[in-house]
């Protein structure tokens, strides 16, 4: 009896072992959101600095299929997914609103000013506040909102043309032509809506 004393520290660190091996294999992107389905919360952002006087607020997101974007200044993966949401403003394919998150409102300012401004609403969520009201876990971070303003879908890391073609343009076709609050059925693990 004694003996298996010894073995259990061993017993243990395989175990913790074991768990730390299946984590590496983990997609970080599969986050679920508990968000899926429910209305967007309450929040009211202040507009960035020398930008549309309205700032941004949950009212903003009804009457339109939409995209809600979280980027910030310093995250290099938010100027890597840029380009796309430029296209998407130049073409007219989806209204994009954003906000900017823990962010210094000058580095904001000039980083629009330097690749461009895709934002129909803007809002700077200086404190993280609205980010945390949302489940934001890092930026970027991408939200499909529906036409009443619910949230279909998350996508947590930098859009690519994959994502946006495969993904989010058939979801927001398909949200367009559905009756308001009859989102899909089913999600993923990252809170998709299918």
């Amino acid at each position: 009896m004694k003996r298996w004393i010894f073995f259990l520290p061993l017993l243990g660190f395989l175990g913790l072992g074991a768990y730390l091996w299946d984590g590496l294999y983990l997609n970080p992107h599969r986050v679920p959101t508990v968000l899926k389905g429910q209305e967007v919360p309450p929040f009211d952002l202040p507009p960035l600095e020398g930008r549309d006087a309205i700032g941004f607020s949950n009212a903003g997101l009804k009457g339109e299929v939409s995209l809600v974007n979280v980027f910030a200044s310093w995250c290099t993966a938010c100027r890597a997914e840029h380009p796309l949401f430029m296209e998407m403003r130049a073409n007219g394919t989806v209204s994009i609103h954003g906000f900017n998150y823990k962010d210094k409102p000058a580095d904001a300012a000039a980083w629009l000013d330097e690749l461009g401004d895709p934002y129909t609403l803007t809002g700077a969520d200086i404190n993280g506040r609205v980010g945390i009201e949302w489940g934001v876990y890092g930026v970027p971070e991408t939200f499909v909102i529906t036409r009443d303003g619910m949230v279909a879908y998350k996508h947590i890391g930098p859009i690519s043309r994959q994502v946006l073609d495969d993904m989010l343009l058939p979801l927001i076709e398909r949200l367009r032509t559905q009756e308001p609050t009859a989102l899909t059925t089913g999600s993923s693990a990252n809170g998709e809506a299918r």
